[in-house]
Parts: C-alpha cells; structure tokens; sequence
C-alpha cells in the first residue's frame, strides 16, 4: 500500500508519550509530504527530541500511531525501519577515512563490494568531497564533516531522513552558508526530511514547512512566512521573530477592518476578526512594519503615534530603536540603513513619530 502526496506520505495520529507523570508529546496529528522538509521547532524541552526519536524508533509512543508510505511503524526496530537520522554531533568513526564512513553502513547491510563502492562514489560527488575521500574527519572543517555526515546518512537511500539540530555544532557564519548546501543537496536527492531545530532562522531558511511546538503540542503549521506573518497564537507570535504585542479590547468590526482600544490609542487592523465586541484581544505589528521618522507623516493615515527614543542598536544593515510613548508603552521599532550621512539621524532622546499600515498588524486571540 502507498499513499498519494495529499494524504501524507509520512503520518502521526494523536501520537502521545509520557515519562512518569510527564507529558512529552501530547496528541500530535501530522501529515508530511513526501519530498519535502518538514521542521519542528521549539525551544528545549517542548517535545520536538522526544518526537524525533519515536519516528526512529528509539523511544516507543505511549498511544498514537505513526505511518510512512503505509506501513505501520509500530514495534518496528530502528534498524528496520526505512529510516536514517543524522545527528548533531555527527557521530563520525574517527579511526575511519571519509570514504570508509560512508561505506560504513552499506558494509553491515552485506551490500556487495563493487556496489559499495558506486555508491560512495555517488555520496562523494553529491556533497563535493570527492578530493576528500581519504582522509579523516579530523582532518576536516566542521562544514566538511556535516557533509561526510550527511552522505552517509544518504547512502543507504533511506525514505525518510531525520535530522537533529543539524546545524547546531557549526559557528553562524558557516551556519548560514551550509543551510543552502544541506538544502540543494536533499532537494538533489528528493528524499523526506523531518529536522528538529530551536534556531528560528535555520528552520525558516530550510524547510518547506513548519511546525511550531510547546509543551508537547504542536500550536501551528505552515509555510514559514506563514508562520510568521500570520501566527496563530500569542506564543507563536512571540516565539518566531520580534513582534510588539498590545493587549486591548474590540471596538468595531466588520469583515474588512477592525478596531481596538490599547493603551497605546485606537488601534486599526485590516482584517475582521471572529469575536465578540468587548472581548479581550491583544493587536502584534513585527518592528520591521513601522516607519520611524522625526516629522509627522504628511498625509493622514490611521495608526500614527509618538514617543521617545530611549535606546539605539546598530546592528550594520538595520537599526533598531526602543520607544517609550507618553502612555507608557515600550514600542521596538527596525528601520533598514540605507544612510552614510548623518542628515536626519534619529537619536537617542529624540521625539519621533511612528506609524504602521493596517494590513500589517495581526490580532490574536488567545
């Protein structure tokens, strides 16, 4: 039996598992695609290890049943499930040349000699280690061993790889590169990949979609600009990316706009939302959405406001400002430098405007 892509190529349904009296995975229902990379993000302690190690079969789930291309993975042995993970250390054999890591688990599976050695051919070529082949994992870069990592993990042909914090050993600036080699290389290969990951931009950079988890649940899927342009909850919002929340009550609503009292003023959001007036909601704008100037805009918009700039942060491609309004409410506000002069700098214990368009900001309910 196999599936279609719409109905998941891999599958949780109310997948559950608790240590004692703890809930690590609580109830999660997941459909991933095949071909696609699929991230679990969250902070430590959230589930997402906990979920990556019963699709390996490493820890069995208290309830709940897990499926890949149709077959039940229920008391199958890790070693026999179509399955490879990669983990964050790499785990490479350090007496063992490149070549003789990526041929490691071929050799156990009694693959024949003439094969193995196509195929570590293929993996060499794949991640651009052929130059490489023999030489020890000492003898290389942090970026070259999660590649040698990487190829092994490929070599068997898994249909499902499962990475662990891949990029966690890696300093950011070679984290970042890497994110697009491990990327093309998978996409090359076309094989289902589920990471685990706490690094917001390394999930948001690589996968197709992503699933944000806290205390065992997981709160919301999507595209990553979904997820953070759209979040779904406050944790969420709060989670992914910098975001300005401001708790207040709803004032008007139709299906368009809508308005809510903060204590920062009226607030106006362009969209409606589904409560009743007089609920208690909280408006989000990411700082990236507000303009910050010295004059009050010329024409008439909705959402303008004033404040204070209490602290500067000059971070090379943008600045990022605190202000504090005469409500008492901290607003974080980045504008992208685009300046090399000095004319009409903002700062510090300047009086500034600022404002935001109404189709940036999200309510959220709860």
């Amino acid at each position: 039996m196999t599936t279609t892509p719409e109905e998941g190529f891999l599958t949780t349904e109310r997948l559950f598992k608790r240590f004692g009296d703890t809930v690590a995975v609580n109830e999660v229902s997941l459909s991933i695609r095949k071909g696609e990379i699929f991230a679990l993000l969250g902070s430590s302690g959230c589930g997402k290890s906990t979920l990556l190690r019963m699709l390996a079969g490493f820890e069995q789930p208290t309830s709940g049943s897990i499926r890949l291309n149709g077959l039940d993975l229920a008391g199958l042995p890790p070693y026999e499930r179509p399955i490879n993970m990669m983990f964050q250390s790499y785990a490479l054999f350090p007496h063992l040349t490149v070549a003789e890591n990526i041929a490691f688990g071929l050799k156990r599976e009694g693959m024949p000699k003439d094969q193995i050695a196509q195929r570590v051919d293929e993996m060499l070529q794949l991640v651009r280690l052929r130059d490489y082949a023999r030489r020890k994992p000492h003898q290389l870069s942090g970026g070259q061993q999660q590649r040698v990592a990487l190829a092994r993990s490929l070599a068997k042909r898994p249909q499902l790889l499962l990475l662990d914090e891949p990029l966690g050993a890696l300093d950011k600036k070679l984290r970042e590169q890497t994110q697009f080699e491990l990327v093309n290389i998978i996409e090359s290969v076309g094989v289902t990949v589920v990471m685990v990951t706490h690094d917001q931009e390394e999930a948001m950079t690589m996968a197709s979609r992503v699933a944000v988890m806290s205390e065992g649940r997981v709160l919301q899927v999507g595209r990553p600009r979904e997820v953070y342009e759209y979040p779904n909850c406050r944790f969420v919002a709060d989670f992914v990316g910098n975001i300005n929340m401001f708790d207040g009550t709803l004032q008007d609503n139709d299906a368009s706009s809508c308005t809510i009292q903060t204590p920062l003023g009226l607030v106006e959001v362009g969209h409606g939302v589904s409560v009743a007036e007089g609920m208690p909601i909280s408006v989000a704008v990411r700082p990236e959405k507000i303009r910050i100037s010295l004059q009050r805009p010329e024409r008439a918009r909705p959402n303008v406001f004033s404040g204070k700039v209490v602290e500067i942060a000059y971070l090379g491609d943008v600045n990022t400002y605190i202000v504090h309004t005469p409500e008492g409410v901290k607003i974080k506000i980045t504008d992208i430098n685009s300046m090399h002069d000095s004319e009409g700098e903002i700062t510090w214990d300047d009086e500034v405007f600022f404002w935001w368009n109404p189709q940036f900001a999200v309510v959220l309910t709860h």
